[in-house]
């Protein structure tokens, strides 16, 4: 049998067969691809769900850059004090964040503060965040100290077991209601930014694969330009609240006149940027919010970060059955019904709203079988 010398030209055709091989197998990979799509897959652009919030603005672009920066800066130098721990038992610590710095600070920071009281530092190794807040966002932190606790607490936040407040000082037209529910869609596109969608979008696919997901939130009106506006316990009938569900982008108002809006929001869901997407679509955005339409200079001053406040978190505990009070050396038993809360009272707030909003700090352990909940301030 001859051998053919290495440079021999090959034969024409094994030049045609080969190219003609690999583009039938694409087609072939090709064709498969399409059979294992879902049936209700959008076929074209047109085909998918519109959002019905705006995209970030340009300027937002540039001055969320900086604001990483800065933060990233601030928080590789940052560290907690004992002034910031709201609560601390054997198995969580809970931890009031600050603004501008980022979670996993927060974490390593809880790590070295609790080494001199931690008797076998390899307990450390098993911290975890109950709970993340944006870089801008301040308030309450809960970090675990075990993976059983932590587990247990992350199916708690699933199955929306833990109640949440937030504080907001927003810029806008006057409300005229005082609490609102709101019920939209929630998602964004690969690489895109969050955005609001119709409720009736719900579990539609988006651009990259995702889904749109449910989204609710109450938002409550504290206060106008100072002046508080009646409060009345949920429930109590009156200023019932109305439910907003979106099914359309939100109307356009002609009125320039804005005015600073403190509102209180209990998240009913636990979406990306949800407090922060829902008052933008009432036409409320939250100051120095520049991604969400925030004003980032607002009466000759620059904001450089969003004031939205994480005031509360009301959970079952996941181990203990001994409550806390107001003083460490105290300790009450009750049932497996007590709930832990934590409050943290917002700092860059104006002094012109009520003594809740000053720089206080609090916390309390209470049986929720037993009288509402009564506050107990500690100041810094």
């Amino acid at each position: 049998m001859t051998r053919m010398p290495f440079g021999y030209p090959a034969h024409p055709l094994l030049q045609i067969n080969r190219p003609l091989r690999l583009s039938s197998m694409a087609a072939e990979a090709h064709a498969n691809s399409s059979q294992l799509q879902p049936e209700n897959s959008p076929q074209t652009l047109a085909d998918y769900p519109v959002p019905l919030s705006p995209p970030p603005p340009l300027l937002s672009k540039n001055v969320e850059l900086n604001r990483a920066l800065t933060a990233s800066s601030k928080s590789s130098i940052f560290s907690l004090s004992r002034n910031d721990v709201l609560f601390e038992d054997e198995w969580l610590i809970a931890v009031n964040k600050p603004q501008g710095i980022y979670c996993e600070s927060i974490l390593s920071s809880v790590r070295s503060l609790l080494i001199p009281h931690q008797e076998e530092i390899g307990k450390l190794q098993e911290f975890h965040l109950s709970n993340r807040l944006d870089r801008d966002t301040s308030g309450v932190t809960v970090v675990t100290k075990s993976h059983k606790v932590a587990a247990k607490l992350v199916k708690a936040f699933t199955d929306h077991m833990v109640k949440k407040t937030y504080l907001a000082l927003c810029v806008g037209s006057v409300p005229k209601w005082n609490k609102n529910v709101v019920k939209s869609g929630h998602g964004r596109s690969k690489h895109g930014a969050w955005r609001i969608y119709a409720v009736s979008d719900v579990g539609r696919t988006l651009p990259g694969g995702s889904y749109v997901r449910d989204m609710e939130t109450l938002i409550e009106v504290l206060s106008v330009d100072g002046k508080g506006r009646s409060q009345e316990p949920l429930g109590s009938g009156k200023h019932e609240e109305n439910t907003i569900v979106v099914k359309e982008k939100p109307e356009v108002t002609s009125c320039t006149e804005k005015s600073e809006v403190l509102v209180k929001a209990y998240p009913r869901s636990g979406r990306t940027h949800q407090i922060r997407l829902h008052c933008q679509y009432l036409g409320i955005p939250i100051r120095g919010d520049v991604k969400y339409e925030g004003v980032y200079e607002w009466k000759d001053r620059i904001y450089e970060g969003h004031e939205l406040h994480a005031e509360s978190l009301s959970f079952e505990h996941p181990v203990t059955e001994m409550a806390q009070s107001a003083h460490p050396s105290e300790s009450v038993p009750v049932d497996s019904r007590i709930k832990v809360r934590f409050y943290s009272c917002i700092m860059q707030f104006p002094s012109y709203l009520s003594y809740r909003f000053r720089p206080l700090m609090c916390h309390r352990i209470v049986d929720s079988s037993k009288t509402p909940f009564a506050m107990v301030f500690s100041r810094k």
